[in-house]
């Protein structure tokens, strides 16, 4: 039994949404429990309840009734303005389009969680070139995101995610955007951050990609279907494949 208190955890969480006449349940008596340094992928079709379930433990949406701890704290009752906290301080996100500023350089679009938390200026600039350099861009960090590749551009918005040291990294199909290759150098980032001890929830369609992570969650009609772990390589053996791709 894991002696450790879960970071989340769902209690018979369900979401409704009213469309017209008829009342679509987008999650329907979830339960789930994810402890601290556990790498887990959500996966199911479209309509599945998945991107609801993202967006309740983003905090970017709230249970129609059921319960949602996050890191000790009960968010279900959560206003806008808590929410909005909450989510700053808890949550990394990780997003497909990458979400990046195009205007400022890496190292600004890197200080925005922080700026948000009001950090001040010194000590933010530092906190952003610590997380650059964490995703290997430590000589990128006065780029704008035309001048990176896709990968790169990803990496920043990894580096973003983590520079709150938040309680969890939240990717949202990470690899969306990218050729095959360069899903799979990021892939091993997200591996190496998984080693070096961050929890991650990877909501992704495709089989692929959720079998980086170390257990699997599908949901089926707003229900988890299953829940189950996964065997995986050494990071030795991907750290290996890594040093073998190109570099993006």
């Amino acid at each position: 039994m894991n002696e450790q208190q879960p970071v989340i955890v769902l209690e018979d969480v369900h979401r409704t949404y009213t469309m017209g006449t008829q009342t679509v349940r987008a999650l329907d008596g979830a339960n789930l429990q994810v402890y601290p340094n556990e790498y887990v992928a959500i996966m199911g079709p479209s309509g599945s309840g998945k991107s609801t379930m993202m967006n309740i433990i983003g905090c970017l949406d709230v249970p129609s009734s059921g319960t949602y701890i996050l890191n000790g704290q009960d968010v279900s009752e959560m206003d806008d303005d808590e929410l909005a906290a909450a989510r700053n301080r808890e949550i990394g996100f990780v997003f497909q389009t990458f979400n990046l500023l195009p205007r400022v350089d890496c190292l600004q679009n890197v200080e925005l969680p922080l700026i948000y938390a009001g950090h001040p200026r010194s000590t933010r600039r530092e906190m952003a070139a610590d997380a650059l350099r964490s995703v290997g861009l430590g000589d990128r960090m006065d780029h704008k995101p035309n001048e990176l590749s896709g990968g790169q551009r990803q990496r920043v918005a990894v580096a973003r995610a983590l520079v709150n040291n938040p309680s969890i990294l939240l990717a949202d199909e990470p690899t969306g955007n990218l050729d095959s290759k360069t899903g799979v150098e990021i892939m091993h980032l997200f591996e190496a951050l998984h080693q070096a001890g961050n929890t991650i929830l990877l909501v992704t369609h495709e089989e692929d990609i959720a079998q980086h992570a170390r257990r699997i969650v599908r949901l089926r009609d707003g229900k988890i279907e299953t829940d189950e772990r996964v065997a995986h390589p050494t990071l030795e053996g991907i750290q290996r494949d890594a040093s073998e791709s190109p570099t993006t």
